[in-house]
């Protein structure tokens, strides 16, 4: 419960991966993957219940072991490269209120952002609290401009690639683009339901550091991360 709401957090988790196999589970400096996230949702404080939707046995057991709750176990259909996340959120809202159990604000963490701390999740929700919002999700600053990106034609020319007004303009005289950064995804039950995901009039962002931002994806990636705990203390 914070600040009168009772919060659910869910942690999607399913077995299967393409870009680094067995993902969720694969150590990160001796430690599973998605401990990082069931750790940092425990430090946070206040989050009344976490669980970890899987289908995976292993990744269930290794949930539990840090300290999280597998109330069910996910469908296999949900679970497939085609499956939406956003079907994975609804289908554990619908378990959880079919046996009576519904919260005010419903909070996905993925365990892709092992980077993301206790006080970046408690941050977002300060500021769904500060706008009135309905959601909040978490964003960094784009690391390259989309104004400097283009589609290529199958002759490779850049004829009008750029637009005129910022040809020969340096970066720092183009406006910020931020991206969503995968981090932090925080809604009111009912804004939820009624707008099918998180996006709506009344979503808003969360600014995190990029350092602080990397989803994994790629086993450079992990790689990347790895670096960054190993040289800047950057361990949970």
């Amino acid at each position: 419960m914070y600040k009168g709401k009772s919060i659910l957090a869910i942690i999607p988790a399913r077995g299967g991966s393409k870009g680094v196999k067995r993902k969720n589970v694969r150590l990160l400096l001796n430690k599973p993957l998605i401990a990082y996230t069931i750790e940092a949702a425990l430090q946070a404080n206040f989050l009344d219940k976490i669980i970890v939707s899987t289908e995976d046995p292993e990744i269930a057991s290794i949930s539990k072991e840090f300290g999280a709750e597998i109330p069910f176990m996910r469908p296999v259909e949900l679970a497939s490269d085609d499956a939406k996340g956003i079907d994975v959120i609804f289908h554990a809202m619908n378990w959880l209120g079919k046996n009576h159990t519904v919260y005010d604000l419903v909070m996905l963490l993925q365990p892709t952002s092992p980077l993301r701390k206790a006080y970046d999740i408690k941050n977002a929700v300060d500021i769904l609290y500060e706008k009135k919002a309905g959601a909040v999700v978490s964003v960094c600053e784009a690391e390259h401009s989309p104004l400097w990106m283009n589609v290529l034609n199958e002759d490779l020319c850049m004829k009008d690639f750029l637009r005129k007004d910022i040809l020969n303009k340096n970066r720092q005289e183009i406006s910020k683009y931020y991206r969503i950064n995968g981090a932090i995804y925080v809604s009111d039950w009912n804004y939820l339901i009624q707008n099918k995901g998180f996006f709506g009039e009344k979503t808003y962002a969360y600014i995190m550091p990029n350092e602080r931002s990397i989803d994994i994806d790629t086993e450079l990636d992990l790689k990347f991360v790895e670096f960054l705990m190993n040289n800047f203390h950057m361990q949970k």
